[in-house]
Formats: C-alpha cells, structure tokens, sequence
C-alpha cells in the first residue's frame, strides 16, 4: 500500500533525471497534476500530458535538458511535508530556496502555487516539497 503518493511522483521524477530518461510516467491524482502544473509553469520540465488509456489516468512529463550539456532543469527535487510529518507555514515564514533561484511548492486554501505566489498573496500553508 502506498502511504505517500507525493514522495513518490517526485522520486520518480528524480529516477528519471539521473537515468537521463525524456519521459516518465506517473499515476495520476489531483494534487500531482497540480504540482506538474506549476513545474511547467516554473520552466522545469517541457511539457505534459494526461493518459487515460488504462482504468487509470496517468500523467506522462517530458523533462527538461540543456541540449548542449545535457543536464537538467530540475538540479533537486526534495520532499518536505510528509505524511508522519507535515509542515505549515505562514506568508511570513516561507522557505527561500537557494535565496530564490528555486521553488517551494506550498499547498494553501487557493490551491498549489509557488512559494513567490503565496507571498505575495500573503497567504501560508503546507510546505509540499522545494525544486531547484
């Protein structure tokens, strides 16, 4: 039985990062397609797309590389809010990754959204996990 679906998507993201994968494929829920959302949104990955071809819809994301070097968009991906541990912030209190050349993506009563948007909304949340 899986206990974290989260922690999960994003430790299949980081399998594929470091097999130099294009693709990967991930079961879908409202909250991972949100997530993917704000990755695409952010510039870290290049695209994505739903696929209901089984009983089960899933997500299918086309990471992001440099096409000279070939590294990744995504540096780290890192779970924070866990389900034997959740954290909550306030506006005030949202985590700077890397002094802002990364993201939080924080869970608030508006939805998902960057820790940049949550600011600026002044509005706090569950810290989901930190990108960069």
């Amino acid at each position: 039985m899986i206990t974290d679906s989260i922690g999960n998507y994003l430790t299949s993201i980081r399998n594929a990062i470091m097999a130099n994968h294009k693709t990967v494929t991930v079961p879908s829920s409202n909250i991972k397609k949100e997530i993917t959302k704000v990755l695409l949104d952010q510039g870290f990955i290049l695209n994505y797309r739903l696929n209901a071809d089984s009983s089960f819809e899933k997500i299918q994301i086309a990471l992001k590389y440099n096409s000279v070097t070939n590294i990744s968009a995504i540096k780290g991906i890192k779970r924070i809010s866990t389900p034997g541990l959740r954290k909550y912030c306030s506006a005030q209190d949202l985590p700077r990754v890397l002094n802002g050349l990364g993201i939080a993506i924080v869970s608030t009563s508006k939805g998902i959204m960057t820790d940049k948007k949550a600011r600026k909304l002044n509005i706090g949340g569950e810290v989901v996990c930190y990108v960069y």
